[in-house]
């Protein structure tokens, strides 16, 4: 995903300014292009260099039982079991991601995997999910980024911090808007637009975008460094690492034109 990308079409023009809301977010990724783009790069395009280099450090223990949230159509599900991780849980608030998820698991044997239907912002609406306990979670490609709300995205992280054992790993990304010169650049003529009342009228908050492309409508909260380290510390979790993808590694031509850079998290459960 692009979010600073000059070349998309932001899609507020001309439509009703109704602020962007969970339910937003669900119907965009359950609209067909999202749904064949998602399930293309599950199917194609598996783990990036950088995910499995993180994985491979932080969950060294494959018998380990492991949540992600926001699994999509699977790819970085699938992923993990290619690797020999066997205890995994996987869930997501699209019912049709979720649905491809599930089939593309049993077309690779992986059929022991559990793919449910769930809000990372309330597990406990989900029973298989309310008693359970996990030795670390993941929740990759800026999926934490796409809940509309700093403190729906707060809600989430104390959720799957219930949901782990103490200690337990979480790995996650965000993209960040200090990252670049360019991107500085442009997020000081967004901070003017909001100080003039001039923003999208249907953002959240300073930091959201909500665009168009490939994979259809998508909103993103572009976060600062700072703003997730003091997320990770409000909902228990104990910052262990950050990095841009580019310094964890070099990926394929095929992972840099499916996803912008971005930056790597790992944290604890404390």
């Amino acid at each position: 995903m692009a979010p600073g990308d000059q070349r998309q079409r932001h899609v507020h023009r001309g439509v009703d300014p109704k602020k962007i809301t969970a339910e937003t977010v669900r119907a965009d990724f359950n609209d067909l292009l999202a749904v064949v783009h998602y399930t293309r790069a599950a199917h194609e395009l598996g783990l990036w260099a950088s995910e499995q280099a993180l994985i491979d450090r932080f969950f060294p223990d494959h018998r380990t039982p492991l949540l992600e949230a926001g699994c999509g159509a699977g790819r970085v599900t699938l992923g993990l079991w290619k690797l020999g991780y066997r205890n995994l849980t996987a869930f997501d608030f699209a019912e049709e991601l979720v649905d491809q998820a599930r089939s593309l698991a049993i077309e690779r044997r992986a059929a022991k995997i559990i793919f449910l239907h769930a809000d990372a912002t309330d597990l406990t609406t989900c029973h298989e999910l309310k008693e359970s306990s996990f030795g670390g979670a993941l929740f990759m490609f800026n999926g934490l980024m796409q809940i509309p709300g700093r403190e729906r995205r707060r809600g989430a992280l104390r959720e799957l911090h219930r949901a782990c054992t103490p200690g337990a790993p979480l790995l996650f990304t965000t993209h960040d808007r200090d990252s670049t010169p360019t991107e500085r650049a442009m997020w000081r003529l967004e901070a003017l637009r909001w100080t003039r009342g001039e923003q999208d009228p249907r953002l959240v908050e300073f930091g959201d975008r909500y665009f168009q492309d490939e994979a259809g409508r998508t909103f993103m909260h572009l976060p600062d460094r700072r703003e997730i380290l003091d997320d990770l510390a409000a909902t228990g979790w104990q910052h262990a690492f950050d990095a841009m993808r580019i310094e964890v590694a070099r990926e394929h031509h095929a992972v840099r034109e499916f996803s912008d850079e971005c930056r790597f998290w790992a944290a604890h459960r404390g």
